[in-house]
């Protein structure tokens, strides 16, 4: 009996760590920026080729990224993109780890098709 029921509170556990908040960046509408915040994490050289309207850009490699983030004052949820998944799905996650709500757009910039 205990085994079971630490089988089951490790899978539960498990199940819990891996759900992380996603969605495919052309499911991203500019309605979502009513009660959160748009953060664009590729370099500002990246950015200055094109962004979504409305994204704050704040560079991943930035040394104080948090600090940046932190001063946004943001204790709403943040959606976070980059060029194709892999920025994002690092600052999603570790925003998630500081408290926040992130939510990972995924395919990235580079999959980006406007709205007519």
């Amino acid at each position: 009996m205990r085994n079971s029921l630490l089988l089951l509170m490790i899978l539960l556990l498990t199940v819990h760590c891996t759900q992380k908040k996603s969605m495919h960046i052309n499911d991203f509408s500019n309605e979502n920026l009513n009660k959160e915040v748009l953060i664009d994490v590729r370099t500002p050289e990246e950015y200055q080729e094109g962004h979504l309207d409305g994204a704050i850009n704040i560079n991943w490699f930035d040394p104080d990224f948090t600090q940046q983030v932190e001063a946004l004052g943001q204790k709403k949820g943040i959606y976070v993109y980059c060029k194709k998944g892999g920025r994002s799905a690092k600052a999603a996650a570790m925003l998630d780890s500081l408290g926040y709500s992130a939510t990972d757009l995924l395919g990235g910039y580079d999959e980006y098709i406007p709205a007519d």
